[in-house]
């Protein structure tokens, strides 16, 4: 990585001051005796020091439950660490500890739909919501399925099943129905909340179908309740076995006070799943302990939520970053929810919305920003962007290239926090750092608590060499297991048979000169032709530079007992490929990269397979070229794209 000559962004004294990473910084030292001056100091401390640091997470962030004792036990085991073994608490309870008329949710659906609501109103639907789950026979270790939007509704089903034990599990109603039965078919709910159907980009989309085919799969589920979002739940309900809307459902039970009932650390709360296309979806079940410490530490210490402000990521329920979004309710922020296309019924409709709204802090993807950049918005020039603090992005690699556009077309005064982590731990391995600089291109620093670190094919840790990104401790939101593995065989398989003991993450890192991180993608899709990596996020960093390029993936093709690398790139409208464009998009790749980095072959597609959660999927796109199946096209948002790149006679020669 070059050395930057000045950062993009510092904080100023005064806002380092008044801090919440500082004021934890401080409360640390006087309770332990320390003299810690910096981030860097506090970030060894809480790595050597596992059980008082999370500890004075819970004591500082101000957890509700029962702490008990010890902090920590078999801390040197992974799997097998346990956190707070003696504790009871209740997320739910913890979530819900604001009351008041103040709004704890404002939700707006394109151009068709806004409302909010309050917290009082929150505590009183979720109480609704509870009495209902309950007499449908809703207990501990019940899982509560949802196939919904971004809606406040969203929330507090999430809120009512956490409250009695039940484990929650969701995705957006834009998956397939051989998606949706592929996640909740292995973990049987017995209740599923739908939708009657949603909007996105302006087209009303009805979904009655879908949900006949996926309720004649999910035999054990007992009733489908529909959430009224185009207005037609109570039609479509009654042409569903076992179906009812939300309004039928809740209609019995007046609002009192919510019960909580506290559960061990270890109970589970969620179980999210793997987005890859490698197989049946994994399903990681997450534990209500692990993802509040988790949360409560990234939203006040990292990211300097405080109570009242509006806090936003632009998400659907098929991502992590829903789950991690809806944990500010724990401190204590208003959650600005959006759902539909972020274009439509124009490309500032997001702008829109943090502006009209006053949005604290944003948060988005970078492949947001790409496509920002690329329509020629200069928001800080059309919008008024005074309250936002922090913009946050996560998903892929924010390039250097996004890192200047976001400081001189979007706002100067920003904390730009690039931020990596994963489904897997629900949480930051690397991110923010509120009392540090933003360097051009770099994560800024790893996450308190989080050992993480880049180690090299040997097992050896390396600096400013690009590595394997590993976690060398315990944490508290690692997975309690996967469902349907008794033996916890795939658990194991999937972080800790590369180096036992070690959390293998599968990301291809490289440590900084200031102590932050540059990620270069999956290290599973990492290239190797003759024999050197090469992190794929640096050649897109390269040629998404070029304005004829809307994005591109890259692939290793197998050829002539080596691998070379395939290019593909998704042009603008009326441009085609041609040897002018093909030199100049090598020419961009040698010089910003390296000459290694340069494609042998590039080649014009009409469209890039990727996720429900928006990620580019090269090891979909490399099997195909290869002839080989792709076991779970459900995990694909536009699985038709894949054959495009069958059988492709550039590739031949």
């Amino acid at each position: 990585m070059n050395a930057n000559t000045a950062p993009l962004w510092s904080p100023s004294p005064e806002a380092v001051r008044n801090s919440e990473m500082v004021r934890f910084m401080q409360e640390a030292n006087s309770r332990y005796g320390l003299s810690l001056a910096d981030y860097k100091q506090l970030h060894a401390w809480s790595i050597d020091n596992l059980p008082a640091f999370w500890e004075l997470v819970w004591d500082s962030c101000g957890v509700i439950g029962e702490k008990g004792s010890p902090i920590l036990s078999d801390g040197n085991r992974m799997p097998g660490a346990k956190f707070f073994p003696g504790s009871r608490l209740s997320f739910a309870e913890n979530m819900m500890r604001r009351t008041g008329s103040e709004p704890a949710m404002i939700f707006r659906g394109e151009d068709k739909k806004s409302y909010w609501l309050s917290f009082d109103e929150l505590h009183a639907l979720v109480s609704r919501l509870q009495q209902a789950m309950k007499a449908a026979g809703v207990g501990k270790g019940d899982r509560i399925a949802a196939m919904l939007p971004n809606l406040p509704e969203s929330v507090a089903i999430m809120l009512a099943a956490s409250s009695l034990g039940a484990i929650f599990s969701s995705c957006s109603p834009d998956f397939g129905e051989r998606g949706v039965i592929d996640r909740f078919g292995q973990i049987q709910p017995k209740l599923f909340f739908s939708c009657d159907g949603y909007w996105y980009a302006g087209k009303k989309i009805q979904i009655g179908e879908k949900l006949e085919t996926v309720m004649k799969n999910l035999l054990t589920t007992e009733k489908v309740i529909l959430v009224p979002y185009l207005g037609e739940a109570k039609e479509t309900a009654s042409k569903l076995p076992r179906a009812t809307d939300l309004d039928s459902f809740i209609a019995p039970y007046v609002a009192k006070k919510v019960e909580f009932e506290r559960l061990p650390f270890d109970h589970p709360l969620y179980i999210l799943f793997s987005s890859g296309t490698t197989g049946v979806p994994k399903c990681i079940v997450h534990c209500q302990g692990g993802i509040l410490l988790q949360h409560l530490k990234e939203h006040k210490l990292h990211c300097g939520i405080k109570p009242g402000e509006r806090m936003f990521w632009f998400t659907t329920m098929g991502w992590m970053m829903w789950n991690w979004l809806v944990t500010g309710l724990a401190a204590e922020a208003t959650l600005m929810l959006y759902d539909g296309s972020p274009f439509h019924p124009n490309n500032t409709v997001i702008f829109d919305y943090v502006a009209e709204e006053k949005i604290d802090f944003v948060g988005i993807s970078p492949k947001f920003i790409d496509a920002a950049k690329k329509a020629g918005l200069h928001p800080k020039d059309t919008h008024d962007l005074s309250k936002m603090r922090v913009l946050a992005a996560t998903g892929s690699p924010l390039v250097p290239e996004s890192f200047d556009y976001v400081y001189d077309a979007v706002k100067k005064d920003v904390h730009l926090a690039s931020v990596s982590g994963g489904t897997d731990l629900a949480a930051c391995f690397v991110g923010a750092d509120p009392t540090s600089p933003v360097w051009k291109g770099e994560l800024q620093a790893p996450s308190l608590g989080m050992a993480v670190d880049v180690w090299d094919d040997n097992g050896k840790p390396i600096k400013r060499e690009r590595g394997e990104l590993v976690c060398v401790k315990a944490f508290p939101s690692m997975p309690v297991m996967f469902w349907n593995d008794p033996d916890g065989k795939k658990y194991h398989g999937a972080y800790f048979d590369r180096f036992p003991n070690i959390w293998c993450h599968g990301d291809f890192a490289e440590w900084t000169e200031h102590g932050g991180m540059v990620i270069y993608g999956r290290s599973d899709a990492t290239l190797n032709p003759q024999g050197v990596r090469i992190g794929t996020a640096e050649i897109y960093a390269q040629v998404e530079q070029i304005p004829e390029v809307v994005e591109s993936i890259a692939i290793g093709q197998e050829w002539d007992g080596d691998t070379r690398i395939v290019l593909f790139v998704r042009l603008r409208d009326g441009v085609a490929i041609d040897d002018a464009l093909t030199a100049k998009i090598k020419q961009q790749v040698r010089t910003g990269a390296s000459p290694r980095h340069v494609p042998a072959k590039i080649v014009q597609i009409a469209d890039i397979p990727r996720t429900r959660s928006g990620k580019i999927t090269e090891l979909a796109v490399r099997d195909v070229v290869h002839g080989r199946p792709v076991k779970n096209t459900e995990a694909l948002a536009n699985p038709e794209a894949l054959d495009l790149y069958r059988d492709l006679p550039a590739l031949r020669t």
